[in-house]
């Protein structure tokens, strides 16, 4: 059995975001990522091959998904599911953010 804290030690994301591995399984994996003021690069996006569900524990966020005028806020306790292949951005993040994301294959519902 395996045991920690989410905020303690909280490493810091001055110079870069940093992504924990919490859990990994087959089709899974559960990544802390920490975040202090990052964002991603202009002109770049993520689309990634798996569904993401992310969730903010501290902190906020603001997204953009490609196609959505309106951008995402998310503050500790929003969550947000992100299909495969869905094209998204980080806009901002606050000075620490932490965050949890479930990276996974999805159910077939053929």
């Amino acid at each position: 059995m395996t045991a920690d804290n989410l905020f303690h030690p909280l490493p810091s994301a001055a110079e870069a975001e940093v992504f924990t591995p919490l859990a990994e399984g087959t089709n899974c994996r559960l990544l802390r990522i920490v975040s202090d003021g990052q964002t991603t690069p202009a002109g770049e996006w993520y689309d990634q091959p798996e569904d993401e569900w992310v969730v903010v524990l501290k902190g906020t966020a603001v997204l953009r998904i490609d196609g959505d005028e309106d951008l995402r806020t998310l503050s500790a306790g929003d969550w947000l599911h992100l299909p495969a292949h869905c094209r998204h951005r980080v806009e901002a993040t606050s000075h620490p953010t932490v965050w949890l994301a479930l990276h996974y294959q999805a159910i077939s519902k053929a």
